[in-house]
């Protein structure tokens, strides 16, 4: 098989998937090296495949689901309350796409996150203590951003409301990205 056709299989096995696949678990598939799975993704991605990283493995962008709409807002907290700020926002209805933060050298970065429930919090707790990471948001002293996607406006203001009363929210806005 060639690389190219490597890469076509490889969009395929993305576009048939429900869940994110792990560059490792394609690595087996195709028995070639994680390296070479993660070189044909980034060569995908230049050619404008809209392809994600998540904690989970790697996923198709997709535009939104009819009647789901997203939300980025602005939060602060400590490392001993990230826990309580994902599973504020998922138990009302939100799910969290991404974290963003501004950092002062490079700029914006952003990591993929796709939590959706308490169980993906649990997971990506866990992904992040077991590789001994920091999350963005220690690079600026708790402050970043989500996006997060709701079904309807009542999760949204529930949602909201919550991370206020918890003081985590620092401000809201809508996009349609």
């Amino acid at each position: 098989m060639t690389s190219a056709e490597r890469r076509e299989k490889i969009l395929a096995l993305l576009q048939q998937s429900r869940q994110p696949v792990s560059a490792g678990a394609i690595a087996r598939q195709f028995q070639v090296s994680r390296q070479i799975i993660v070189g044909d993704v980034a060569l995908l991605r230049a050619a404008n495949e809209k392809i994600a990283a998540t904690p989970r493995g790697y996923v198709l962008e997709y535009d939104l689901p009819e009647g789901e709409y997203r939300v980025i807002i602005a939060c602060r907290h400590n490392g001993s309350q990230m826990e309580d700020e994902l599973t504020t926002i998922v138990d009302n209805g939100g799910k969290i796409l991404d974290v963003t933060v501004e950092h002062a050298v490079y700029g914006q970065l952003s990591g993929q996150l796709r939590i959706g429930s308490r169980y993906d919090v649990t997971d990506f707790l866990e992904r992040l203590n077991s590789s001994h990471s920091a999350p963005l948001s220690d690079l600026t002293g708790g402050i970043h951003l989500h996006t997060v996607a709701f079904t309807s406006r009542e999760d949204q203001e529930r949602t909201l409301a919550a991370l206020t009363q918890k003081g985590y929210l620092l401000e809201q806005r809508e996009t349609d990205i």
